[in-house]
């Protein structure tokens, strides 16, 4: 049968990477069949590999990970299709296919009453938004991600800049011009660079969309607003300035990262995994901040990113998964999992763990903790896949945009929707 867990990913882009794929998916399996001996776990855990008789006749197995953050699977399959296919998104490239596919949400098994209260409770707030959907919890939380702004000591201390206190992007740039250095950030066509575009405006306080889940006909776009114009004054302001050096427009996080483990590095808006990536650097000289504010007055809302895990529709033991899953998503395997993989647990007490703060040194644990306290996750909208596309083709190339971009990517956007333009 298909009694798969199956995952909630978020991936940058639409372009799978095997090598990812193949080694988070073994990493999680071996973690899950070392830790879970539990009946209920052994029962649904079995060694991955290449598809075989089994996995064709729909036999159980972990289906895991592909990158990294972005926006869940598209399906290979359709939700209800296949008599509980044991892919979770795949093959469609956005949400907006997938309610015209009977529903994705009859794909899911409902969570068992009984357990809700376990799969929230010492939980960062934002992984159980990112969990739920019309306000009703739809997966569970298993790891929780979220940016933090990382700088070289010696830049900041140069600069005079307090990174004990909140900076804004302003203060970012004119340090780095002060000191010579280069700020990284994501703005290539790509996911990532979605992301921070929805960073920029929730951080000035609007939204992307105003009322998520609505049909498109209802959609209230919020691009078009103060908000969308403080956002695209300092994407500008970052790629003319010449602090995100020359290749702005094709930096994901590898290059991002890259740039600031370089010579002339100073600043980074980047993932947990920074730490443990960085390769010539210091690590004595680095550290971490709170995201950066848009406006001084105004707290950030960093990116959210994770993983949350459900259990197909057609699952024969959907209560024996969900046991599962309470076991993948103890305290002790979310620890364990946060400290081998560098990808934060969405449980708070595992940042209180010496392990986890020898991992994340120097109060970074703590940092991560409470970035994710303010996370905001990308619109939790059937139409996300198309606004993200329309958002990265609009706002490019980041020097280009102007006050006016964001009134033209909502209008867009609005026709794309309404099947008045192609994306």
């Amino acid at each position: 049968d298909n009694d798969s867990v199956l995952a909630f990913t978020r991936t940058y882009d639409g372009a799978e990477n095997g090598e990812v794929t193949a080694a988070r998916r073994q990493q999680l399996t071996e973690a899950i069949a070392a830790a879970c001996t539990d009946a209920a776990s052994r029962s649904l855990i079995k060694a991955d590999g290449p598809p075989g008789e089994a996995r064709a006749r729909g036999g159980a197995q972990v289906i895991c990970v592909r990158t990294c953050d972005g926006a869940y699977f598209p399906m290979t399959n359709l939700p209800d299709g296949r008599e509980g296919a044991d892919e979770l998104f795949g093959g469609y490239r956005s949400f907006s296919d997938l309610p015209r596919a009977r529903g994705w949400m009859r794909g899911l098994a409902p969570i068992p009453a009984g357990m809700e209260k376990n799969f929230t409770e010492d939980r960062v707030q934002s992984s159980i938004d990112a969990s739920m959907y019309k306000g009703k919890l739809t997966s569970v939380p298993f790891w929780a991600n979220t940016q933090l702004l990382w700088y070289k000591k010696s830049v900041a201390q140069k600069a005079g800049l307090d990174m004990s206190k909140p900076v804004t992007w302003d203060q970012l740039v004119s340090a780095a011009q002060k000191t010579n250095t280069k700020v990284g950030v994501q703005a290539k066509l790509y996911e990532g660079y979605a992301v921070w575009i929805n960073a920029l405006i929730t951080s000035a306080g609007g939204a992307i969309v105003q009322n998520p889940g609505e049909t498109y006909d209802n959609l209230k776009l919020g691009i078009d607003s103060a908000a969308g114009k403080k956002a695209a004054d300092i994407i500008r302001k970052v790629a003319t300035s010449g602090v995100a050096g020359p290749a702005i427009g094709s930096s994901t996080e590898t290059e991002s990262l890259g740039l600031f483990d370089g010579r002339n590095g100073g600043f980074l808006v980047n993932w947990p995994y920074t730490y443990g990536a960085l390769a010539n650097v210091d690590k004595k000289d680095v550290g971490a901040a709170l995201y950066p504010r848009v406006s001084a007055n105004e707290e950030s809302k960093p990116p959210y990113g994770g993983i949350q895990l459900a259990v197909g529709k057609g699952s024969k033991h959907a209560n024996l998964a969900y046991q599962a899953i309470s076991c993948i998503t103890n305290q002790e395997n979310q620890t364990n999992y946060m400290v081998k993989s560098g990808n934060p647990a969405s449980r708070k007490k595992a940042f209180d763990d010496p392990a986890v703060q020898k991992a994340f040194p120097d109060g970074i644990a703590k940092l991560i903790r409470e970035n994710l306290d303010n996370a905001a996750p990308r619109p939790l909208t059937q139409y996300w896949g198309d606004i993200s596309l329309a958002l990265q083709q609009r706002f490019s190339p980041p020097g280009a945009v102007t006050q006016e971009t964001p009134a033209r990517t909502q209008k867009y956007i609005v026709e794309v929707l309404n099947g008045k333009a192609l994306l």
